[in-house]
C-alpha cells in the first residue's frame, strides 16, 4: 500500500537530503560577490563593496581557516577595495574643493 504514509521505499530521504536549501550555495554567493565587486567600481561602490564583502565572507564559510575557494577571496578583496575607494571617493566630495583630494 502506497498511500498515507507508507512509501514503497524502504528509507525514506530525509530532509536535508533533499533540494529545499535555505539559501544559495558557496559557489554561489562567491559568483554574486564579484560581480558586484566588479560593477561597484563603476556604480554605488558604496553600496555594492560591502555586498561583495559579505558575499565572500559567506561563501568562504566564514572562516579564514581550511581551503578557499577562489571566487570568494577575489570577491572579498575587491569588494575591500571598493569599498575603500567609495569612502576616500565621498570624504574627498565632502571637502570645500571640488578635487578629489
Amino acid at each position: 500500500m502506497a498511500g498515507f504514509g507508507h512509501g514503497t521505499r524502504r528509507y525514506p530521504r530525509s530532509r536535508g537530503r533533499t533540494w529545499s536549501r535555505t539559501g544559495p550555495d558557496r559557489a554561489t554567493l562567491g559568483i554574486i560577490g564579484v560581480i558586484c565587486a566588479v560593477a561597484g567600481f563603476f556604480v554605488l561602490g558604496i553600496i555594492l563593496g560591502p555586498v561583495a564583502v559579505v558575499c565572500g565572507w559567506l561563501a568562504m564559510g566564514r572562516s579564514w581557516a581550511g581551503s578557499r575557494p577562489v571566487p570568494a577571496l577575489v570577491a572579498l578583496v575587491l569588494g575591500a577595495i571598493d569599498t575603500l575607494l567609495a569612502v576616500v571617493w565621498l570624504a574627498g566630495a565632502a571637502t570645500p574643493g571640488n578635487g578629489l583630494f
